[in-house]
């Protein structure tokens, strides 16, 4: 039986619930005095709900889900409000319209969508439904990040930052098995791994001028991005081998910027970052369609095009070393 909700909560709705990303939602709507209603996924290793919400409703059909969350309809105190998107990444786009023509404004995972014509025609739904979509951009959140958009704010610097961006996280082999692995539904390590990253870049250094790739596989990748503040050298993985060798057996992640010579090390203080995603969302000060637009460009660009030899000025210093190890 879905319980009333409080005056003072909002009903949310849960897709993709047993996706790993999808505690930190749960965490967030119940951190910020909100009840999750109803969740659904295909897969139902849930219980996680059960230290969450455990008496939310759950479905592993999606029609019998979108049937429920229209019956919450006929009632104020049951309606839903939000619906949390947090689907493998080939689903956001239909199940965010889905959210929207619910009466729902949506919170969605990134990467928000893979093109910029799926962003159009979200916007025409937003119109159609007078329903907003948000997407999680949390490093824009991040107190060690927010401290280097103002350093390079306050610089008076004549030429470009030189930047290397290094972000390596381990992932099993179980990877390449999952729909993570599979191009056609994560758009690749640059998109699923990376987005947030070439938004980050985007929001300390401004707009994108050159955007160059020098090597993917389903593995890694690694390019070259010009903003307007910046000379970007980036590299992503999801092989282990590819950890330095100070933390291989310490960390399985490994996030780094270093900006001019100094490093910006940042695997810490992600954990909490949903949560204060949904705080600002809730407050008014979410991120919209026109703000993911720049990295959902960004992504589809490198998607899009074949890997250039690399110039000594905008390689990697890892790059020779990624490109020997092709195979897991």
């Amino acid at each position: 039986m879905t319980k009333a909700k409080n005056s003072f909560e909002r009903n949310f709705a849960l897709i993709g619930a047993a996706g790993y990303i999808a505690p930190r939602h749960m965490k967030a709507i119940k951190e910020t005095d909100n009840y999750l209603s109803v969740a659904y996924d295909v897969n139902d290793s849930v219980g996680i709900i059960d230290s969450i919400s455990p008496e939310s409703e759950f479905f592993t059909d999606f029609e019998r889900f979108y049937e429920h969350a229209w019956r919450l309809k006929r009632n104020k105190m049951t309606q839903l409000d939000y619906v949390s998107v947090c689907s493998p990444n080939h689903m956001h786009a239909a199940h965010i319209a889905a959210g929207l023509r619910l009466g729902c404004d949506v919170i969605c995972e990134k990467p928000l969508v893979p093109t910029s014509e799926y962003l159009d025609e979200l916007k025409r739904v937003e119109q159609e439904t007078g329903k907003k979509v948000y997407n999680i951009l949390q490093l824009r959140h991040h107190p060690a990040i927010l401290e280097l958009r103002d350093k390079v704010a306050n610089a008076n610097k004549s030429e470009k930052h030189e930047v290397e961006l290094t972000y390596i996280t381990s992932r099993g082999r179980w990877y390449l098995e999952s729909w993570k692995g599979d191009p056609r539904k994560s758009f690749g390590v640059a998109t699923n791994i990376g987005v947030h990253f070439f938004d980050m870049l985007h929001f300390i250094f401004g707009k994108l001028q050159k955007n160059v790739l020098h090597y993917a596989d389903d593995l890694k990748a690694s390019g070259y991005l010009e903003y307007e503040n910046a000379r970007v050298k980036w590299l992503l993985s999801i092989d282990a081998d590819d950890l330095p060798e100070e933390v291989k057996g310490e960390k399985t992640t490994f996030r780094t910027i270093n900006c001019d010579g100094d490093e910006l090390e940042f695997s810490g203080g992600f954990t909490d970052l949903h949560t204060v995603s949904y705080q600002e969302i809730l407050a008014g000060r979410g991120y919209g369609i026109e703000d993911a637009r720049h990295c959902v460009e960004t992504v589809e660009t490198i998607r899009t095009q074949r890997a250039q030899v690399a110039q000594s000025e905008e390689a990697h210093p890892m790059l020779k070393q990624l490109m020997k190890a092709r195979s897991y």
